[in-house]
């Protein structure tokens, strides 16, 4: 650090801001106060790791999370034409978007593989595929594509067709990736959706191997280039599936091939982002995975992979609140936030039983308390917009249907918050569990 930024340092000191104390600068990051020396530069956008007292604070999600990442402002609304799929956590974003009343094409279509098996496409060779397929018609030589069962999925024209249909139609585009170890076909150098079907395999031709940050780096660049091509406006937004390995092909421990394996993905999606977002507003990638590892303690069910309710809630009203057009604010995520961590605490104390039947009784009540609002919300700002567009003023009402929407949705929040307080002076929930 130069002499000059001390001496400006010591001169914010004055003011009662840092403090330079014998070599050491003292100062106070997000009230919580810090030392460090600054032998070193520290460059223009030093970012410290949060303490754990700050991360359980209500706006950690937007200050040590999204910070950085997000839109300048949200850009999806009900009219968006949205293409979602990859890994099992594509499946939980189209959901949500789908349930708060958004337009979710691969939610709707049965017959396109990214719809039909939308959360199974878990590598980039298999979601490069799709999209080679679709938009250049290449089709692999050999037969690749298998369902969850091992039933086999061909190279139907009907199906490559739907697919470019959705593909051309997109608004939006969000890949979710969830591995990288695959199984391929060596006389082709083809890569398997899964594993190789029982059945099917073949030890002479079918082998296992770890695929490299560069070629998913490849992969990746090769999605983002035909997404381009076809697609040149369309907005993308990439994440990392959180939910681990269930089992590695590999001779080592699970969890530490699944670090590999998520690290691996993350990298080569970083390096896809620094390479592009300068000259692309439109590539966006949401820390879905950063937020699900980091934010709680007690973030995964019974079998470790997957994530509680309301830790998926926040991972959805996260994206909600900075890339959907519904009026979402800081302040619902902030009480979202508050509410996640206080489950996540009693789910590591003694009373972890009773929080378990709160989840369950109550995790399905979340994206129906918001539904009728959003759609309500932007049914209203479209007749504006609509309105607008024609020459023709909005007629003055004392409230908007946007307005009666969140007073009815708070409405309905304070009901159940008041439920909530109930049971738990009761000892119990007094819903039947699901």
């Amino acid at each position: 650090m130069s002499t000059e930024t001390v001496d400006n340092l010591t001169e914010d000191a004055e003011a009662g801001g840092t403090q330079v104390v014998n070599q050491t600068i003292q100062t106070v990051v997000e009230g919580k106060k810090m030392s460090f020396g600054y032998s070193f530069y520290r460059g223009e956008h030093t970012n410290f790791g949060p303490t754990q007292d700050l991360i359980e604070r209500p706006d950690a999600i937007a200050k040590f999370f999204l910070k950085g990442w997000m839109p300048e402002e949200p850009f999806i609304d009900e009219n968006t034409n949205i293409i979602a799929f990859g890994s099992c956590f594509a499946s939980n974003i189209s959901n949500y978007l789908n349930n708060i009343g958004y337009n979710v094409a691969t939610k709707k279509d049965n017959v396109a593989y990214v719809s039909r098996l939308g959360d199974g496409i878990v590598n980039t060779h298999a979601i490069r595929q799709q999209f080679e397929w679709a938009w250049e018609n290449h089709t692999p030589a050999v037969d690749l594509w298998h369902g969850y069962k091992a039933e086999e999925f061909g190279y139907d024209e009907q199906v490559r067709l739907k697919t470019k249909e959705l593909f051309d139609e997109a608004d939006l585009f969000i890949i979710t990736l969830g591995l990288s170890e695959v199984w391929y076909d060596e006389p082709t150098g083809e890569v398997f959706w899964r594993a190789v079907p029982f059945d099917k395999f073949d030890p002479s031709r079918h082998k296992f191997r770890v695929a490299t940050h560069e070629e998913s780096l490849t992969n990746l660049r090769a999605i983002y280039s035909l997404i381009r091509k076809h697609k040149p406006d369309t907005p993308v937004v990439f994440t990392v599936s959180p939910i681990p390995l269930a089992a590695t092909f590999r001779d080592v421990s699970c969890i530490t091939a699944n670090a590999v394996s998520k690290a691996i993905l993350r990298s080569a999606i970083d390096q896809l982002y620094r390479e592009n977002k300068p000259n692309d507003p439109k590539l966006f990638y949401f820390p879905s995975y950063e937020i699900v590892l980091n934010a709680f303690r007690n973030q995964f069910g019974k079998d470790g992979r997957h994530v509680h309710p309301h830790v998926l809630h926040l991972n959805m009203q996260s994206f909600e609140r900075y890339f959907c057009r519904t009026g979402l604010t800081d302040a619902d995520i902030e009480n979202t936030f508050s509410e996640a961590l206080a489950l996540d605490k009693e789910l590591g104390g003694e009373d972890k039983a009773n929080a378990l039947r709160r989840i369950r009784s109550e995790k399905l009540s979340q994206p129906r308390n918001v539904s009728k609002h959003i759609v309500e919300a932007a049914r209203e700002r479209t007749r504006e917009e609509r309105q607008k567009a024609r020459g023709r003023e909005t007629k003055p009402d004392a409230a908007t249907a946007e307005q009666r929407a969140a007073e009815k949705a708070a409405r309905r929040e304070q009901i159940m918050a008041d439920r909530r307080v109930e049971r738990r002076q009761k000892g119990g929930p007094d819903n039947k569990a699901e």
